[in-house]
């Protein structure tokens, strides 16, 4: 067995503190984690794709009993396994790039998961199973939907999956118009009169979905009930979370957090320069999907600039003041991320749609799988035919009360090999600046503008050898 961590902020693995496994039972008997992580299912898995070398990838808070999975399953298949941590960006993605490093012929993703397609690897996922009370579950759902003719759609959060077979049992004889979800992390377009979303698969009554349905959701607040509450904002949410055995109606803050996603469309509507963040290299289309952004935004008359930065943070894009707002291309439990501590706003490809696509209308709601954005998907508006003489129009901020002008073009932005570079201009016979760039101008406009390199300046010495010790005490150094 061999151990491959990769991390993408060393300051942050230094000062980290892991806390103790939140699957407290963790330590259990033989039997139990074999039943736990599905270790004879796993174990089929790489027997079936004859895999000599297997990523476990696991999240910071399971990393306690990754040694003991990883030699069963050496035991059990004769592969040699090599266990991930510290994924490039969310622990809920596949971390396929970390995976081909070592040469892996399959990947096994545990913990909490956003089920989004990858197209590199065969996947498989092990959830892990919290408690659950299905008694007190299955009374919840009664005293929530005391009519027998509801019309309702169970969801719950992957670690809690196992138990909705049992609560069909309990419950679908007393309520017929109840669906319950099914996980399908391997991408099959819908049947017939099925539903395909977040990973989990339902046949609901079309003619009443989505607006006419309740759902009733399993586990706690988090991403994927955020994700939900926003992609359905006109269903009535209720949820049961185990760890508290409490239930409750869900939504009280939908309208707030969907106005400020406005706001925050508004705020693209101002901007001039574009980040676009690479959040994902797992996720299939997503350079589809970085490139219709740039497109998209090139024609709306705004600069764009494509940042590939690992795990985000308010330090890291705050090394970018030339930019007005950031577009996040990620799986869809990462995308609606809070943006309230960073320098400048982070907003989602549908929201930069808005902003940007004259065709497109807010529809009160969030999309947050880019891919239903791409030609070809559900919810891809073309962008329309600009007249030269409509190219230029003006209306008013909602933010700032003035005037701002918008620049159109149909045209796709192209660049040609045959015609000559014009976006360089020589300065002195040593450094060149961009003639053409929002984030040159920038730069040439700030006080400082790096460290000076004073080429041939510098008259070149044998190295030395330098001082020892720490900062407050070199060796060298007299106590005084």
């Amino acid at each position: 067995m061999a151990a491959a961590l990769f991390s993408s902020d060393g300051a942050d693995v230094i000062q980290r503190v892991l806390s103790p496994p939140e699957l407290s039972d963790l330590a259990l008997a033989d039997a139990a984690l074999d039943d736990v992580y599905d270790i004879q299912r796993t174990v089929d898995f790489l027997k079936e794709k004859a895999a000599k070398k297997v990523a476990l990838q696991f999240p910071d808070n399971l990393l306690a009993c990754s040694i003991t999975i990883a030699r069963r399953l050496e035991e059990a298949t004769g592969a040699k396994t090599y266990i991930l941590g510290d994924t490039s960006y969310g622990s809920c993605c596949v971390d396929e790039v970390a995976a081909e490093h070592v040469g892996a012929d399959a990947l096994v993703h545990y913990g909490w998961a956003c089920l989004s397609p990858c197209r590199r690897l065969p996947v498989t996922y092990v959830f892990g199973r919290k408690a659950v009370s299905a008694d007190l579950c299955t009374e919840a759902f009664r005293n929530l939907f005391p009519e027998r003719d509801a019309v309702v759609v169970v969801f719950s959060d992957v670690v809690y999956d196992y138990i909705l077979g049992d609560l069909e049992t309990r419950l679908s004889a007393a309520y017929p118009r109840v669906v319950f979800c099914k996980l399908c992390w391997l991408e099959v377009a819908p049947a017939a009169g099925e539903v395909y979303k977040f990973g989990r698969k339902f046949s609901p009554d079309l003619s009443l979905w989505p607006d006419g349905y309740s759902i009733f959701y399993v586990g706690g607040e988090g991403a994927t009930l955020s994700n939900l509450l926003l992609t359905w904002p006109r269903c009535t949410f209720y949820s049961f979370n185990p760890a508290t055995n409490e239930s409750r109606r869900e939504g009280v803050h939908v309208n707030r957090a969907l106005m400020k996603r406005f706001y925050l469309i508004e705020k693209a509507r101002d901007a001039q320069v574009v980040g676009i963040l690479v959040g994902t290299l797992g996720v299939s289309d997503y350079l589809s999907a970085l490139s219709h952004l740039k497109s998209l935004i090139h024609r709306a008359g705004k600069k764009s600039y494509l940042l590939s930065m690992g795990k985000l943070n308010p330090a890291k894009l705050a090394n970018f003041p030339e930019i007005d707002i950031f577009v996040l291309v990620a799986c869809p439990e990462n995308s609606l991320l809070d943006s309230s501590d960073f320098y400048r706003p982070i907003i989602t490809p549908d929201e930069m749609e808005v902003a940007c696509n004259p065709a497109r209308e807010w529809g009160g709601q969030c999309i947050t799988d880019f891919r239903e954005l791409l030609p070809g998907g559900p919810a891809h508006v073309t962008f329309p035919e600009i007249n030269p003489e409509d190219a230029e129009r003006t209306d008013v901020s909602l933010i700032t009360g003035e005037l701002r002008s918008l620049r159109f073009s149909s045209a796709v932005e192209e660049t040609s090999e045959e015609a000559p570079s014009m976006t360089l201009v020589q300065r002195n016979s040593n450094t060149t600046v961009a003639e053409l760039g929002a984030a040159a101008f920038f730069l040439s406009s700030r006080s400082w503008q790096g460290l000076d390199k004073a080429l041939g300046e510098t008259p070149v010495v044998k190295a030395v050898e330098g001082r020892r010790g720490i900062a407050i005490a070199y060796e060298d150094e007299v106590s005084s």
